[in-house]
């Protein structure tokens, strides 16, 4: 189970962290990632971060402002989110697979998803 936190409403150009905790299962034995949903507009990956914490990887439109982390002790997935935008509105969720790293961007390889934090950018 995944249960994402820490959306809110900011200003454009402020900071939100995410923080996604996990339970029932081996927290480290997931590669974990964060989507995101805006109104209108599909499902989009934003960041993922490998097993261990060593790898992570980004979307264009967010490399440089978004920064995602993992404590595998505290089983706590975590996305920094600076320099915000009006066009990062979205649902953020936070997400769990089992696949290998090279399918790290596709939705489809995430099995378990937690239910979505609302991040409002204001301009």
């Amino acid at each position: 189970q995944l249960q994402a936190s820490g959306g809110g409403l900011v200003q454009a150009g402020g900071s939100l962290t995410l923080s996604c905790a996990a339970s029932g299962r081996a927290f480290s034995n997931y590669q974990m990632g964060w989507f995101r949903q805006a109104p209108g507009k599909e499902r989009e990956f934003v960041a993922t971060i490998s097993r261990n914490g060593g790898s992570t990887d980004y979307a264009d439109f967010v490399k440089g402002r978004f920064t995602i982390s993992r404590d595998n002790a505290k089983n706590l997935l975590y996305l920094q989110m600076n320099s915000l935008k009006p066009e990062d509105t979205a649902v953020y969720y936070c997400a769990a697979s089992s696949s290998i790293w090279s399918t790290r961007k596709e939705s489809r390889r995430y099995s378990y998803w937690g239910q979505g934090t609302q991040v409002t950018v204001s301009s």
